[in-house]
């Protein structure tokens, strides 16, 4: 009997390897990338936002914003400062994919730039599971959302490269247990690069993008 492979590992291998020629085309352009994730409301695109007036003068930053639909993230992305801005629409999908990343670059003349900033399609699950081709990924946890999400999509926690905890500013009127949130972190991903970070008061957003240029240069 032929052996049997499931449609999904087909998938996932085929997309790894256009994941592959992706990074291999950012490093040959001298592009350092980052795959942002977080649920929706977490503030991925407040972070774009706040981030791309601190990277002025700095760095050259492109965007590619990822949603079911609309341009509104795309266009926040550019007003903020990004100098290209791509949006791409998913239709419906849950998540972002190297074929779709691919699209993106070709309207990117990436010798022109030395960050490209991904933000994926507002989704726990999915996004974690598809590989783009950046080289790191970036996950925005945020206060109001509760301390349980490690405990409930370890999956998502452990593959990540620096985390950012959003919404400080509502600790004092939330009820987040920061110590029992980090055990949970570190128990998946231990020593993994963290930001507590506020997009309304500014708070930690230099350091964040500090780390932005550190590792772009």
């Amino acid at each position: 009997m032929a052996k049997r492979i499931p449609v999904v590992e087909n998938i996932l291998d085929a997309n790894d390897r256009l994941a592959e020629e992706n990074r291999a085309r950012l490093e040959a352009a001298g592009v350092f990338s980052i795959n942002i994730l977080a649920s929706p409301g977490a503030g991925k695109t407040s972070l774009i936002e706040q981030t791309l007036p601190r990277l002025k003068g700095k760095l050259r930053v492109a965007a590619v914003d990822g949603d079911i639909a609309t341009s509104m993230d795309s266009d926040r992305a550019a007003a903020a400062g990004a100098a290209a801005a791509v949006q791409i629409n998913t239709g419906g999908d849950c998540h972002l994919d190297a074929v779709m990343l691919r699209g993106a670059l070709d309207q990117l003349d990436l010798a022109q730039f030395d960050l490209l900033i991904v933000e994926n399609v507002g989704n726990l699950v999915c996004p974690a599971n598809f590989k783009l081709g950046t080289h790191k990924t970036v996950l925005v946890a945020s206060v109001p959302e509760g301390d349980d999400k490690p405990y409930k999509y370890p999956g998502t926690y452990r593959g990540v490269d620096a985390l950012i905890v959003n919404k400080i500013d509502l600790l004092p009127y939330v009820d987040f247990r920061m110590d029992y949130f980090e055990r949970g972190v570190q128990a998946l991903n231990p020593g993994v690069t963290t930001f507590r970070i506020s997009c309304r008061t500014g708070e930690g957003l230099d350091t964040w993008a500090a780390w932005l240029i550190t590792n772009a240069k």
